[in-house]
């Protein structure tokens, strides 16, 4: 099943959006991981992103491995999804790390798993390596049911590696791609978004995350091929305003 909008989906959004605002009942709250992943985030703070996921009815809520109980906890009976990152932000760990991480992760309740892929290797060209690491902690996360989406870093790599990582996440079997881990550069711009929906095609998901703060930057993403944003501007996206938080 392709987790793309259908045609009429998009048409109904698009009438939605007229004079530039969505309300929040329409699904964009459904595009939405609601995220934290500063090193200084706080359990209030934490709990907060929780509490405002339940209440707006976004995706999942996306947090470091340390907040995956957490989190469970908070939203396991509200329909809204724990997401945890592995390799991140860097993905400079090794394979047995990954699945180590991506392992805990899921006992301890994350339904999805956001990896960073091996830049190296992608900026190396070196596909099999990619293919290797991805399909390792894939096994990890499908084996419990779960969703993986490849994190691939586009702002350090080149259009032509970007269609390289997204190949190799393809082909080792990751439910997503996704454009950024935004620590690392710049964030989603819809012509990354739109090279990897071209390069993914339609079954696989595209992830926009990194600097979408505003209704207008989701809508840009989503109409790019975007089925997921990643941000911690979740709030101010579906309530047609604009935010000023880094990812």
């Amino acid at each position: 099943m392709s987790l793309r909008p259908s045609a009429s989906d998009r048409e109904f959004r698009r009438a939605a959006w007229k004079d530039g605002i969505m309300p929040t009942d329409v699904s964009l709250a459904s595009y939405i991981d609601h995220t934290l992943l500063k090193p200084d985030a706080s359990r209030e703070q934490i709990l907060t992103l929780c509490r405002e996921a339940v209440e707006y009815s976004f995706k999942s809520v996306c947090v470091n491995p340390l907040w995956v109980g957490t989190v469970h906890t908070m939203v396991k009976d509200s329909g809204v999804l724990t997401c945890s990152v592995i390799g991140f932000p860097f993905g400079a760990t090794t394979t047995e790390v990954k699945v180590f991480e991506a392992r805990g992760a899921v006992a301890d309740g994350a339904d999805e798993i956001d990896m960073v892929i091996d830049i190296a290797a992608a900026r190396a060209g070196e596909k099999d390596v990619l293919v290797r690491d991805i399909l390792a902690v894939a096994d990890v996360v499908h084996d419990q049911g779960g969703v993986l989406k490849v994190i691939i870093e586009t702002s350090l790599l080149t259009d032509e590696q970007k269609v390289l990582a997204c190949e190799a996440a393809v082909e080792a079997g990751a439910d997503f791609v996704k454009t950024s881990t935004g620590f690392n550069g710049g964030g989603a711009t819809a012509a990354d978004v739109a090279l990897m929906r071209r390069t993914v095609g339609p079954d696989i998901g595209v992830k926009a995350s990194g600097g979408v703060r505003s209704l207008e930057d989701a809508r840009a993403m989503i109409d790019a091929g975007a089925t997921r944003i990643g941000a911690s501007s979740g709030v101010a996206i579906v309530s047609g305003e604009r935010s000023t938080a880094e990812y």
